[in-house]
């Protein structure tokens, strides 16, 4: 083969692994205007404003409606529902589009893996069992559960409000529940006891630190000092007296409920129906499953002081605790036990007091939740998307805050990307790897296997020198995608290579053979490559000559 040839196939191999490190350095700042899904340009999606603000409360709801389907429309979303209530009283429900593959319609009772908006309800358990005196908010979780560690010692002074708070010193990079598969009773204590070797980010009481960890050493509290399973306790105590009949602590029973099936955006062009693993290990915080008017029921007890209908499920007392902030995010936004909490900047121009209002989202792989109060008031909102863009989660976070926008008289506002270059271009970066990686391969074994000339002691210098320098360029390749996917990532999404692996199926799906080639492969490569260096076999049929004719 010529020495052109080589050098074209050299080139090609650099230009690849160049083209990666330049992209993920070249991010677009964050805030650029988000494009439909499928596109790559940077425009705003449309949103258009209703023709005048809604000046009664059916008109709003006329026009939430009408926004919602437009967004659905616009995005690709297979499926939503919401509910709205208002002085203990639900006033509104609507569903768009199709449940699953099979064309089944969504409604406002369908099931819908709730991520992290599962929260607030593990919240309410907690505070049942202050009231019956089980659980002290102030107690050290060790005294519930002597053998809770981690791996600080710090750990000790870990309370049970420090736990509803967010406050415990956990960072949010303790999801190993994320990726685990385990199931039933026990997986919520194997969860938990997973955590002995997690290090605290800082000293219990000090700061919010958001982590789902939290909840689910909650989870597991409530579990232990009732004698209830969780998921059995949820269904007897929580579930039952707020009339939410289609809400469920688990997979298997949201299947038999027919459940909506959860959808991922693939490559920033297609919605694709995902089956992303929701272990009950992570129950307490991210893997309950309820449908829009179920978590209405929750709102209006929650707007009313514990009571829904003619049943008490919390003392007053016991929901102003729970929805009181104690520890402050950033700026304006504080955290209460399982609600953030903020000034309503969508409420009417003019006012003269803004109100706060409780939320908090939640974010899984196919699904997107959302729970919003207003006590100032009385209005609740409940909205449930049946999918995810992972890329750029806040294209459909946008669709929370204008809902509570129209329903306050205001027009949606265009929807802004938050997401960096790396997160929202991931899948780019992942297939640019895996291509790197495959050509790198591809030169390597041409090197190693093509047809040799006669032996000599020593390769020709041009050679040597190609080798070498692909040798190095070759083991900078394998060194900087582990770089990436072992270290930065992680660090950068706060999370585990496994979660991001599980989370973003588009990403996983090249990541995977990436990570297997860059850390078996670079070994024997590197060894017969240098070897190359100094010696080549006579071709096939040939032998070596030891005289001159």
């Amino acid at each position: 083969m010529g020495s052109t040839s080589w050098a074209a196939r050299w080139f090609l191999s650099c230009l690849v692994a160049g083209g990666v490190l330049a992209g993920i350095a070249a991010g677009t700042p964050a805030g650029t205007p988000a494009g439909a899904p499928g596109g790559s340009s940077p425009m705003a999606v449309p949103a258009r404003a209703p023709a005048a603000a809604p000046a009664a409360p059916d008109q709003a709801y006329e026009a939430v409606d009408a926004f919602l389907r437009e967004q659905i429309d616009v995005l690709g979303i297979p499926g939503a529902a919401l509910a709205v209530v208002r002085d203990g009283v639900q006033v509104h429900s609507a569903a768009f589009g199709r449940a699953d593959d099979s064309g089944r319609a969504m409604t406002a009772q369908t099931p819908v893996l709730l991520a992290s908006t599962s929260k607030s309800l593990t919240a309410i358990a907690v505070m049942q069992q202050v009231e019956a005196g089980r659980l002290q908010l102030d107690e050290p979780v060790r005294t519930y559960l002597p053998w809770f560690t981690l791996k600080d010692n710090r750990s000790a002074s870990i309370t049970v409000r420090h736990l509803l708070h967010q406050s415990s010193g956990m960072a949010s990079g303790d999801t190993a529940f994320e990726a685990s598969d385990a199931e039933g009773p026990e997986a919520i204590e194997e969860g938990v006891r997973a955590l002995s070797d997690s290090p605290l980010a800082g000293e219990p009481g000090e700061a919010f630190r958001y982590a789902s960890a939290n909840f689910n050493v909650l989870g597991l509290l409530v579990q232990t000092v009732s004698g209830q399973p969780f998921g059995a306790y949820m269904e007897q105590h929580v579930f039952g007296p707020l009339g939410m009949a289609h809400s469920h602590p688990t997979r298997a029973a949201a299947r038999e409920d027919n459940m909506a099936s959860g959808y991922s955006l693939w490559f920033g062009a297609f919605w694709r129906q995902t089956d992303v693993p929701a272990p009950s290990t992570g129950m307490p915080s991210t893997t309950m499953y309820a449908s829009a008017e179920d978590l209405g029921h929750e709102l209006v007890a929650l707007l009313g002081e514990g009571r829904y209908g003619d049943r008490s499920l919390l003392q007053p007392e016991s929901v102003h605790a729970l929805l009181t902030p104690r520890v402050r995010v950033d700026g304006s936004k504080e955290y209460a036990m399982g609600w953030f909490t903020r000034p309503l900047s969508e409420s009417a121009d003019g006012d003269v007091a803004v109100p706060r209002v409780l939320e908090h989202q939640g974010e899984w792989g196919n699904t997107h939740t959302f729970k919003a109060m207003v006590p100032a008031s009385g209005l609740g909102v409940a909205l449930v998307v049946n999918a995810n863009d992972t890329s750029a989660p806040s294209r459909l976070k946008a669709l929370d805050s204008n809902v509570l926008r129209i329903l306050h008289g205001q027009p949606p506002a265009p929807t802004v990307v938050q997401e960096d270059w790396l997160q929202r271009h991931s899948w780019v970066v992942s297939l640019a790897l895996l291509l790197a990686e495959l050509l790198s391969l591809a030169l390597a074994l041409t090197v190693l296997f093509r047809k040799r000339a006669p032996v000599r002691k020593r390769a020709p210098a041009r050679k040597r020198w190609f080798l070498l320098a692909y040798a190095v360029t070759a083991l900078a390749l394998d060194a900087f995608a582990l770089w990436l996917c072992l270290i930065y990532a992680p660090s950068r999404f706060e999370t585990n290579l496994a979660v991001i692996v599980r989370q973003f199926p588009d990403v996983g799906i090249s990541l995977v053979p990436v990570l297997v080639l860059a850390l078996i492969w670079p070994l024997p490569r590197t060894v017969l490559l240098l070897a190359g260096l100094f010696t080549s076999r006579p071709a096939p049929g040939r032998r070596q000559s030891t005289s001159r004719a």
